[in-house]
């Protein structure tokens, strides 16, 4: 494991996972669950670092049967599943919650969405503002300068790792 980068925390038995236990992939994805002769097998929930999560019953390594949750809640259908489909393109949050009224457009899954100032862009953790090559936090608090190509984090920001 350790030379692929993998890990594992639980019950052992002959040298191979047994019991309930957690196995953790290179790619950060974690199941959670039973184990029997170093195999997935029983119930167990694989977590994936986007946030969405897969419960499953496994048999020998295989899932037999499991329902795939997205990080926004959305609960996978194999049948009947019209979400996203090529006749109805809406985000999970139109079909929970509906359309907005004609002139009003959904740029984001958000409701609200987030308030970005005139002129400014979107970096997923605060805004960009192109006139003093800053970025702030929703909040409004500083988060780090852009230099260059790329950007130069606040003190807080380096302390805390990539």
């Amino acid at each position: 494991m350790e030379f692929i980068g993998s890990s594992y925390k639980g019950g052992v038995k002959n040298g191979r996972m047994e019991g309930t236990g957690e196995y953790t992939f290179p790619t950060q994805t974690r199941y959670v669950g039973e184990m029997r002769d170093g195999m997935f097998h029983g119930r167990g929930v694989l977590y994936f670092p986007n946030g969405s999560k897969y419960e499953a019953t496994w048999e020998k390594g295989v899932d037999t049967q499991g329902t795939l949750t997205f990080a926004d809640g959305l609960v996978y259908q194999e049948k009947d599943w019209d979400y996203c489909t090529s006749s109805d393109r809406r985000f999970y949050s139109e079909r929970c919650n509906g359309l907005k009224p004609a002139g009003e457009s959904q740029l984001t899954d958000l409701d609200p969405p987030r308030v970005i100032p005139e002129g400014c862009y979107d970096c997923g953790d605060g805004f960009y503002d192109p006139r003093t090559r800053v970025i702030t936090a929703y909040t409004g608090t500083f988060l780090r300068n852009a230099v260059g190509n790329g950007f130069e984090r606040s003190s807080a920001d380096q302390n805390q790792g990539p």
